[in-house]
């Protein structure tokens, strides 16, 4: 490999001469070659914006050079691109405040600046008005509030509309209830399936009630929340254009202090997505509990059999799509664990755990978003209702005697249920072996189709 000389405040230094990236970067590379996680992508693309849009204010207040503004814009539209994805190669450990990716950022725009012929410095240029302390979290913000909008939300929106369609096709689908794992009262598969989707919605809506706080940004603070070397001009501009590009409401945290040390809004946006995890986990949970069998377990449903699932067992299915939304659920509860220690970690004016914390948002982000897509596809739009073991369950069940309360009272009910367990008989067979009610009373008060409640 061949290389060229570098410059930074450190002296010199040897750098690939394929690389876009500068001195900083290469330091980086020798000094934390630590694990396989990388700073992921979507948050090297928000980086690229907030120096797009950086670089717009510093023209409009008169503070960059129209050629250079247009160059760094244009440079980090590539970013934006995906066109050079191979030239940002820091290891997630390092810096906590992410100093190293937000000059990798800066050296690689002012690499493609250069191959275009303007001269541009990483520093003085593609950084003007800016410390990593402000840009770092805006982008963790930017990156965040982008990848919920544009790709989370779109597949939410598909999971409830699967749960709408089976919630109509069984609208008249009695099956038995259960609580504690026991034997329930009555309800209908639609009145089931109807729980998951009502989640779904309200975790849904709490991810759009955490991103109030995620879309309020640090940008403007610089270095420890003064605002040393920004303007108020620069903020509004930024926020101007970056709202413009994005579609989104992005708004200046009115307090840079907080918005450069704190990092409860990205705890908040967490949170709701932790709370998606375990909507998430319960549905896939349910779903598997009711597929079991095919002979030897509850086998209220079925779904789609993808693919062999022994390597050993011929012919066996398992409910693979489940597993793996699952073990997302798991994953996304450790990052939100992981998040909430971060968070708490911050010192005066600066929180130093910015990429784990980018990361592991991140992460949750893009694996709910495809578990969730992957589920939907594979598993939840195929599930079928098997009525005949529904209705089978729902004649054996001893708790239909729940429906005699009202007329013959809590313990006398107890009573029957009991001897027909007991004695291995239908819960009518053991009623009306008791007296305490008539065949005629029975057949009128115990109807599972009666027990579905009013669904205030």
């Amino acid at each position: 490999m061949s290389y060229r000389i570098e410059n930074d405040s450190m002296g010199e230094i040897q750098v690939p001469n394929t690389a876009l990236w500068g001195a900083q970067t290469q330091r980086s590379r020798q000094n934390f070659n630590i694990g396989a996680e990388k700073m992921p992508l979507p948050l090297i693309k928000a980086l690229a914006i907030v120096k797009k849009h950086a670089a717009k204010a510093n023209e409009a207040t008169g503070k960059l050079d129209t050629a250079i503004s247009q160059a760094i814009q244009q440079s980090a539209d590539h970013i934006i691109a995906g066109a050079v994805d191979e030239h940002f190669p820091l290891s997630l450990w390092q810096t906590g405040s992410g100093t190293q990716t937000n000059m990798n950022v800066n050296e690689v725009i002012a690499h493609l600046c250069e191959k275009e012929g303007i001269h541009v410095h990483p520093n003085d240029h593609v950084n003007m008005s800016q410390s990593s302390n402000d840009v770092f979290p805006t982008a963790i913000h930017i990156a965040a509030t982008v990848l919920i909008q544009r790709e989370l939300f779109p597949v939410l929106e598909q999971v409830i509309d699967t749960l709408n369609r089976l919630e109509t096709a069984n609208a008249d689908v009695i099956k038995i209830g259960r609580t504690h794992l026991q034997d329930a009262t009555p309800i209908t598969f639609a009145q089931e399936v109807s729980g998951w989707r009502s989640s779904f919605e309200h975790t849904k809506q709490m991810i759009e009630l955490s991103l109030t706080e995620l879309k309020q940004l640090a940008i403007g603070g610089t270095a420890v929340g003064t605002g040393l070397n920004a303007s108020k001009e620069y903020v509004d501009f930024f926020i101007a254009s970056l709202n413009e590009e994005t579609q989104s409401q992005f708004s200046a945290n009115s307090n840079k202090f907080h918005a450069l040390a704190n990092k409860d809004a990205v705890v908040f946006t967490s949170g709701a997505l932790k709370a998606l995890a375990t909507n998430a986990m319960k549905m896939a949970n349910d779903i598997r509990w009711m597929a079991s069998g095919p002979r030897s377990g509850l086998g209220e449903i079925t779904i789609p059999a993808n693919e062999p699932g022994s390597s050993i067992m011929p012919g066996k299915v398992n409910p693979t799509q489940a597993e793996a939304l699952t073990m997302i659920a798991i994953q996304v509860m450790g990052n939100d664990t992981t998040i909430g220690i971060g968070a708490s970690q911050g010192n005066f004016e600066l929180n130093v755990y910015m990429p784990v914390l980018a990361y592991n948002l991140i992460q949750s982000i893009e694996l709910l978003t495809d578990g969730l897509r992957s589920f939907n596809e594979h598993c939840l739009s195929g599930i079928q209702a098997n009525q005949e073991k529904m209705n089978q369950y729902v004649e054996q069940s001893l708790m239909l005697v729940t429906a005699l309360n009202p007329y013959i009272g809590y313990d006398n009910g107890a009573k029957i249920a009991k001897k027909a367990f007991a004695e291995n008989v239908t819960l009518k067979q053991a009623a009306l072996s008791t007296g305490l009610v008539t065949e005629t009373e029975y057949d009128q008060w115990v109807r599972p189709e009666h027990m579905l409640g009013n669904n205030f």
